[in-house]
């Protein structure tokens, strides 16, 4: 079965932008690994309208992205504080891609805004494709082969 007689309609890729796939979406994930908690904040930063984040938050929540975790400041209500969950982690090293990507082919003359180093050595932090195999090498698109998975399916007419 070759790609374009596949059906797609269960791609991972197809069912991640479903869920993340959305630019607010990504800019809460964002902020949220660069340590904005709180909802106020991400409204603040991202300044986008009330309803949009509480939706955005709300189905990163239900989708185990985030975890809601109560607080409160004296003398007010108990809110949420949003936390990034081992689901959501995972997520890391995909918004670096777009980091890398955009620092390359869109980012401003003057440098990234986020300069994202290694703690212990202090180089830059790259997202690269690597074989599971013995050598671990760094791949592209031409040392790779692609073909159907188990859970490919033929395209319906």
């Amino acid at each position: 079965m070759k790609w374009l007689e596949t059906d797609t309609e269960n791609c991972s890729v197809r069912r991640t932008l479903d869920l993340v796939g959305e630019k607010w979406t990504l800019l809460i994930l964002r902020d949220a690994f660069n340590g904005v908690r709180r909802y106020d904040d991400f409204r603040r930063h991202l300044g986008l309208s009330e309803a949009v984040l509480a939706d955005r938050l709300r189905k990163l929540v239900a989708a185990g992205v985030l975890r809601a975790e109560p607080y409160r400041e004296p003398g007010a209500r108990t809110r949420s504080e949003y936390r990034l969950t081992p689901k959501g982690l995972d997520l890391w090293p995909v918004l670096l891609a777009l980091k890398q990507w955009g620092d390359t082919h869109t980012g401003d003359p003057d440098g990234p805004v986020l300069d994202i180093r290694h703690t212990d050595c202090g180089a830059p932090v790259r997202v690269a494709v690597l074989c599971e195999g013995d050598e671990q090498a760094t791949l592209t698109t031409r040392d790779v082969t692609v073909r159907p998975g188990p859970g490919a399916r033929p395209l319906r007419p």
